[in-house]
Parts: structure tokens; sequence; C-alpha cells
């Protein structure tokens, strides 16, 4: 076939005033019909079209001596250009050895962005040609691809989760059921390896044995059950640690390099393991178990300290071997569906969001309170008890995540950021404001107490955010163990309806003078909105009455487990629902006033009957903020 060539002689004055007053549509009409300059089209393929059109193109701008826009980034484009520029020498030389096909593959590969790394080593440059030899072209990335920085890997990374304290009863009651439970509905990759770690003298197949007596298929997908958890055991392999933790995670770093090959390799290490050991354990994890083609992230379990000075402590150990974002405080209470549902409700419907301020909400109460009072283990407890335990973590979480102001964006940091200011908000508490309990055995029971005087087992107080949003409105916090409801709900009361023509009809019947929304956890998950209306029939009689959602009514999937949501977001990188470390300061520094308190003796817990309602201080709490406990 003929080929085209073009020429191109320097323009004279008269040529660029006719380009110029043509605006140039003529030059862009013609290059639109040029397909190719000085080759031949039987030479090969598209790719060689739209290299010689773009050579062809710049040639002509610059005879037009057309001036482009600025560029933010000039050398780092100049630089880039020119990479590509010489690869493009490199691919003619390969062309007559490679034909058609390769040429096609090396012209779909994408230019990185201009953040993307573009600089390589002078054996990189040397060595390109030869990465087309045939024999090796599946297993080394393409030429364009290495030349650019651009990783062709194209299997996806080995997941390695490591649980520190594997035999613990956290890790067999819940940590591994929920990897499990993610495994069989598809959250985790197949190239995954699950390691447990521990002290004791186990085979792999005695640690299997021990953890399948936990794993149990969701009630509504028992499709293929046993595959799945034979396939699980298969990637599941235990290790003895010994009592020496450098010499142990030596061994477990070898022991994830055997199974991880030669992946990409990301790690996840969850500390599962008494906050005497925490420290040790992490510093050991760091200096020999990280991955080095891959990132690490690390879980750690509250309480985070027991005061602000020891976690600020415990913050600042974690951070002399980890990065912030590698740090993931789980709290297993945040992962509830409840939580996670505080930003939808909150952002998504537009009957809420004007009215969620001061001038429309009177108080707000949370409520966690179990009818069992021996529910944590002691190793977990100290001086603080439930406060450390709960009340730092999960009701601060959850009143933040409640008040925040709208974040940026849905990203983790973003949503952090708005917690953090608001949990700065909130005035240090009052001694006064605050009561606390501890459960002592009912009478005739044959339970032992675990719980001393020093470890309160129930705390109420009503706090205050002093910010635009909610100034004045009174946070009542009520938590509590062996108690006689199991209740976890957020209750946010309205205000009075400015100038009710049917006050008349509502006398003193307090529940027809608010109305309500209540988020509810336990029992029976719902979302419940508390209206007055008129009963039907003759005259005006008014009742409250609940417009509700019962998830078990609307939804017939099972509800994930807490740790496996919380599992699922350490996976994807999702740290909104974990604390950060200004974020454990901010809540401990709110607490100073009451632990100060409780250490000089000056805050005394009152005794309860385990089954009871909770001091009977609590009950007047209410009455000094003109709120009531409108769960009892």
């Amino acid at each position: 076939m003929a080929s085209l060539s073009l020429s191109f002689q320097q323009p004279s004055v008269h040529s660029e005033m006719a380009v110029s007053a043509a605006h140039r549509l003529p030059v862009a009409e013609s290059l639109t019909t040029l397909a190719v300059h000085r080759c031949p089209l039987s030479c090969g393929s598209t790719w060689w079209i739209c290299r010689n059109f773009k050579g062809l193109k710049l040639r002509v701008l610059q005879n037009l001596n057309f001036q482009g826009p600025k560029r933010k980034h000039d050398e780092k484009f100049e630089f880039k250009m020119l990479q590509i520029e010489e690869i493009d020498q490199l691919l003619d030389h390969s062309e007559a050895h490679h034909g058609r096909q390769d040429l096609q593959q090396l012209s779909a590969v994408t230019v990185p962005n201009e953040s993307s790394s573009s600089s390589k080593t002078q054996h990189e440059e040397n060595s390109l040609p030869d990465q087309f030899d045939k024999s090796r072209r599946i297993e080394t990335p393409s030429l364009q691809t290495q030349a650019l920085g651009i990783s062709s890997q194209r299997r996806p990374p080995f997941l390695s989760i490591a649980i520190i304290g594997a035999t613990g009863e956290l890790a067999r009651r819940k940590i591994f059921p929920a990897l499990f439970a993610l495994y069989y509905s598809g959250f985790l990759p197949e190239n995954v390896g699950i390691f447990g770690y521990s002290r004791k003298n186990l085979t792999d197949d005695d640690f299997r044995s021990m953890i399948a007596s936990t794993l149990t298929c969701r009630i509504d997908q028992q499709e293929n059950c046993n595959e799945k958890m034979e396939a699980f055991m298969r990637r599941t392999y235990y290790l003895n640690g010994g009592y020496d933790n450098r010499e142990g995670m030596s061994k477990l770093r070898a022991q994830m390099e055997q199974v991880e090959g030669e992946f990409v390799a990301n790690r996840i290490f969850y500390l599962s393991v008494p906050k005497e050991a925490l420290l040790d354990v992490a510093s050991s994890l760091a200096d020999n178990a990280q991955s080095q083609k891959g990132w690490n992230r690390i879980i750690t379990e509250k309480p985070f300290g027991s005061d602000l000075q020891s976690s600020q402590q415990l913050t600042r150990s974690l951070l002399l071997k980890f990065k912030e974002n590698q740090l993931y405080r789980i709290d297993h209470l945040l992962g509830r569906n409840t939580i996670e549902n505080l930003a939808v409700l909150r952002f998504s419907n537009l009957v809420f969001m004007p009215l969620w301020n001061r001038n429309y909400i009177r108080s707000v109460q949370v409520i966690l309170s179990e009818d069992s009072a021996l529910k944590t283990p002691d190793g977990y407890l100290n001086s603080s008890g439930i406060i450390s335990d709960v009340v730092h973590s999960h009701i601060f979480q959850t009143i933040a995540l409640l008040a925040m102001e709208p974040p940026v964006t849905l990203d983790g940091e973003d949503v952090r950021n708005e917690k953090v200011k608001l949990l700065r908000s909130i005035r240090k508490l009052e001694t006064s404001d605050v009561i606390l309990g501890y459960c002592t055995p009912a009478s005739g029971s044959k339970d032992s107490a675990k719980f001393g005087k020093t470890m309160p087992t129930y705390f109420a107080t009503a706090l205050y955010i002093d910010n635009a949003r909610w100034d004045g409105v009174p946070f009542l916090i009520k938590v509590g163990r062996g108690l006689n409801k199991h209740r976890v709900e957020i209750r946010i009361q309205f205000r009075h309806v400015p100038g009710n023509l049917y006050l008349g009809h509502i006398g003193h019947n307090s529940d027809l003078t608010n109305n309500e929304l209540i988020l509810r956890d336990v029992p029976d998950e719902a979302i419940l909105v508390r209206v007055n209306n008129k009963i039907p029939g003759l005259g005006i009689h008014l009742d409250a009455s609940e417009l509700n959602l019962f998830y078990k009514d609307k939804y017939y999937a099972e509800v994930p487990d807490s740790y496996e949501q919380l599992l699922h977001d350490v996976i994807d990188g999702d740290n909104h629902l974990f604390m950060r470390s200004d974020e454990v300061a901010a809540a401990w520094n709110v607490l100073a006033p009451v632990l100060n308190a409780i250490d000089n003796n000056s805050l005394v817990p009152e005794q309860y009957e385990q089954g009871g309602s909770g001091p009977d201080k609590a009950v007047y709490l209410w009455a000094k903020h003109r709120v009531q406990w409108t769960d009892d």
C-alpha cells in the first residue's frame, strides 16, 4: 500500500495570520484525517498510528509556534514525557522481534498520575530491552510498566492474620468465629492465612480441633457449610511462641513467609493479650514480625489505659514502633449496627437534620444496662472498673458520633477529626453530677462477689457539650451491670410544642408532652418514634404511640456479630469506628476529675444488689437537671 508523507515549511507571516483568523480549524480538520507519517499501513497496529499521529501533531504545533497552557509541575511533566519518548525508542527496536500483539499490549498501559513514582535506576534502564525475551514475558512486568514504576503484579496480595493469644477465651469465642463468618461470606480472600500464636504446646491439628467447636455457619446461609469450614481450617496454622516474645515473633515471621510464598503480603496482628503484656508483645512484633512487602495493621483491645497519664504513656510507647494509621483500638460495642446507623440517620434523612440541635432537642439519654454482673474478665478491669471498660470508649464514642458536626467526607480520618472536636468540647465532669455504684450478690445467691468497692460496676452522670449546637442540652448517661434489665438504647427527647393547642387534653400525662426518637439495640433492635395522636371515637382523647421499625420484622438476614463488622473494617482500612490517640486523650481528660476523686476516696461507690435498678441516688439525678429517666 502507498504511504502518506507530509513536509512543512516555515510559515510566512501571511500564513500565520490566515491560521489565526481561521482559529486553526483547517489544521485541526486536516489532523483528524491523517493516519500515519512515513509508515506503511501494513506495518502493524493502531498503536503505530497513534504514536506517529502524536509526533505529527507535535511537529505541526511546533511549526505554528503554538504555546500551550502553563503546567503546574512542568519539570515533572517534562521528565515523564522524556521517559515515554525513551520507551518509544526502545519499542522501535523491539517491534521487529515481537510483532503486533506485544505492541498492542504495551499500548494498553496507562501513564500514572503526577504523584506516582516515575524514577528508575540506571540498572533498570540498561536492562529494559531484555524484558522482551519471550520465555519471560508472563513472569516479568511489561516494558512500559517497569520503566514507569507501575506494578503489573496481577495476583492479589496475600493476607496474613495473626491472633496473639489465640488460645484465650476471647479468641475462641469471638475472633475465630468472626473470621470464619467473613471467610464463609466471601469477605476474606482465598489466599489468606490465619495464624494462632500462644504459649501452649499444640499442633496444627490440635489447634484446629480446639476452634472448630466454636465455628458455625449463618442461619440464613447454610449452603456448603462443611466445605467452607474445611477450607478455612486448611488455612489455619498454629505456633507455640514460648516465653521469649522476640524469638517467638521471629518464628512467626518465618512461618508467615513460608505460607505467603512470593506473594505481596499484608498482615494484621490482633493482640488479644492482657494489658501487662501488651507493650512487650507489640515491641517484639514491630521489630521481628512485620511484613516488608505490604502493609501492617495492629489491633489492640480496650482498656486504652486507666487514666490520662497511663494512656499517654501507652500511646507514646506504641507510636515509637508504629504509625498512627497502623493502630486499630477495638471496642466490640462500637461494631453494633445501631452505632453504624447513627451517621446514616443523621446525614441521610432531611426530616432529622434541621432538628439536630439545642433548638429542638431537650435531652439525650445513653443507656447501657446488663443483667449480669460478671461479664468482663478480671484481667481487663482495674480500680476504675466500668469507667475504663465501657464509659471511656463505648459511651463517649457513641456521644461523639451522635453529636459531631457533619464530616467533610465519610473517610475515616475526616470522621475522626469531627469526633475529636466534639470530645474536646465536652465540659469536664463535676463529681456532684456523678453517681457510682458497685454490685453485690442478691440475697440468697450462691454467686460470690467479684467486684470490690474500689471497682465501680455502675456509672451515671449528666454531661454538657459547650458548643453552639448543643449548649445547655444535658446528655444523661447510665451504665451498669447486674441490673434488672438488659437494655442498650439511645433516647432523644424533643422539646415541648410551643403554644400547644391540645395542652388541655394532655393534662398531667407527661408521656404526651414530648416526642421521642429511640434507637434501640437491645432487646430487639429497632428505631422508634413516639408521637401524639387522637384515639378513634367521639371526643378528643390523645395517646402517645410509637411508629416502629423492628429489624427482625423488616430484614430477614442475620445481623453480623460486632467483631465481624470491626474485623471487616480493619481489612478494608476503614478506621472511623476506632479511637485515634487524640480521641483517647480527650475522653480521659473529661473523666479526669472523677478518677481523681475515686483515688482520693472523695467519691465512693454506693452498694446495690444484683437484679435491682441500681444505686438509690441515681433516681434523683434527673431531677437536678429537670430530665426524667424515660426508660424507667
